[in-house]
Order: structure tokens, then sequence, then C-alpha cells
């Protein structure tokens, strides 16, 4: 059982990673009530979010904040939407997302000229943490219609229902009901001693190293998908797994599941072509990599970077914070 101490430790932990501050109640009840949704709608304090392809609409102030129109601003382009979830309340405040197809063309002009569209990695270290989880609770559900116009039993058109939180299969004799979808990873720090292990895909930024992570498959457990991935990926075995934090990751639509383990051998063997590289990194491997700039770690929105940070803090006199300052 974890303790008291630990589930705080690790509450602490997640807070630090984005897109964790959503406090708005998603209206469980109210989305199933067309009437309701559609009095919100038109409610004079209800807030719009655009989302174009997968870029949402910032204000070009400084600091920048989400752009999102009013009922009137918005009804015009309501019939060019491709989505329109309701995401939720906040006190007698509704708050929608609203789908945009990219076709390779401009965004609407009539929204650009409320903001910029720009996407949520590069705005997310820019806003407010409560602004960047809205943003990113409504880049997911946008991508959750986009996927599913179709029906994944007989091909059909589909149709949203429930104020967006479920698509309804169109053709009477099959009427399948997908919900939003969740898909659930892995990523995990393993440590050997005083190293932990690290890794690069081919197509990362040049020299950007972060820990291993990957898809849980079908009837497999978190633990056994972490023992699994770092064995394929790397070739090393590991014991002590422990759970860490969580991050939703709308990367397109991920829940993201941090632990820690330990690594019985240390011999790598790179498997299954996903890793270009993986290596052992002491802190003070990590400490010159990155002052002589052949070392890059992960964007410090993402759960990756906390738990390589967790692991570099409690080792030494530096934190991994004064190691990365400029």
């Amino acid at each position: 059982m974890t303790s008291t101490s630990e589930k705080e430790k690790h509450g602490q932990a997640s807070a630090q990673e984005a897109f964790l501050s959503l406090s708005i109640d998603r209206a469980p009840n109210g989305r199933r009530d067309a009437g309701w949704t559609a009095r919100q709608m038109t409610a004079d304090d209800t807030r719009f979010y655009p989302v174009w392809g997968s870029r949402v609409l910032i204000t070009e102030q400084s600091p920048p904040r989400p752009a999102w129109l009013s009922p009137e601003d918005m009804q015009p382009h309501l019939d060019e939407a491709e989505s329109v979830v309701l995401l939720g309340e906040d006190g007698a405040r509704s708050h929608f997302a609203v789908g945009f197809t990219y076709d390779g063309g401009p965004p609407p002009a009539a929204l650009t000229s409320h903001g910029c569209f720009r996407q949520l990695r590069e705005v997310t270290p820019l806003v407010e943490a409560e602004a960047a989880a809205l943003l990113a609770y409504a880049k997911a559900m946008v991508h959750y219609h986009h996927q599913y116009r179709f029906c994944a039993r007989c091909g059909a058109p589909t149709v949203s229902a429930e104020a967006g939180h479920l698509r309804v299969c169109t053709d009477e004799t099959c009427a399948r009901q997908d919900f939003p979808r969740t898909d659930p990873a892995i990523i995990v720090l393993v440590r050997s001693g005083d190293r932990c292990l690290l890794g690069r895909q081919a197509s990362w930024a040049h020299h950007a190293y972060s820990v291993i992570a990957g898809f849980v498959e079908p009837g497999e457990t978190l633990e056994g998908a972490v023992a699994r991935e770092v064995r394929e990926e790397t070739g090393v075995l590991v014991t002590d797994i422990e759970y860490e934090s969580s991050q939703p990751w709308p990367f397109p639509r991920s829940l993201m599941v941090g632990f820690t383990a330990t690594a019985t051998n240390t011999e790598i063997c790179l498997g299954d072509g996903e890793l270009e590289d993986a290596r052992w990194f002491s802190r003070e491997d990590i400490v010159r990599g990155v002052a002589a700039g052949s070392l890059r770690l992960s964007s410090s929105i993402s759960i990756s970077y906390r738990l390589i940070t967790n692991w570099f803090n409690a080792g030494g006199d530096r934190t991994l914070e004064d190691v990365l300052r400029p």
C-alpha cells in the first residue's frame, strides 16, 4: 500500500507538469440534455475556443492567453466547424471547443482577427497552467471528432451526440456508439547505480534524449508494459517498478503514466528499431553534455522532464534546474 507521504510526493511531482490544472466542471449530466446544451451555446457568458487542425487560437498580447469568441462572434462560423464540444462549466459560464479542419490553406480570416493559431506545444510554457490544461482538453476532443467521422464497424458516417462526447453511426441497423478514447502509455526512468538510461529516436531534434516510453498493449498491465518496452527497446531488464505520476498528453490523445525502475543488467542492445541510440548517463555526464550542447533533454512541460529532474536532484548538491538555467 502507498503511504500518505508517498502519495503527497507523487501529487507534488504531477503538479509541476503541464495539462494538470484543469478545474472546470465537465458537466456530465448537462451534456446529455440537448436543451440545456443549446441554451448554454447562446448564453452571454459562454466562451468558444477555436481549434484549427492541431493549432489553438492564442491572443497576440504578452503574456498570451487563449483567444475565445462570444456566442455572437462564433455563430457565423458554426456551420463551417467540423465539431463543437462542450468542455464544461466554470461557475455560471460554459466553455466550448470548436474544431476546424486543416486543409493546407490559411485559417479562417474572421477567426484570426481574434488572435493567431499556434501549436499547443509551442504555447504551453507561455500561458497559465489552467489555460494550458483547457487548451489540451479542447485539442484532444477536436482530434477525437476528426478521427471518428466514420463508423469503425460499417463505415457509415457518424454524427456528434451528447454535446460532443459521443459519436453515433448514422446507419440505423448498426447504430454503433464511439466514446472519446485515451491511449495509455508508460514512461519510465531506469536507473543503475548513479546512472540513468536515456534514448533517442532518429526523428527527434539533434542531441535530444529522453526516458523510455511506449504504449500499453491489450491484455497488459502497466508494470508489464514498463518491463516489456524497456527490454524490447534497449535489452535492459528491470525490477522495482514504482509508479511516480501521470500526465494527460494531447499529442494526440494519450495518458502518460510515469514510473521509475531499477536495471538488473547494463548491456544495451537496441532491439525493435524504435530508438536510434540509448546510453547510460551519470549526473556529471548530463552536466557536461548540457554545457557542451551535445545533450538536449525533454521539454519542461513533459513528465519525462519531471522524471529526469526528480532522479537528478535526489543525488547531488546541484539541481537540474540550475544546470539548465542560461
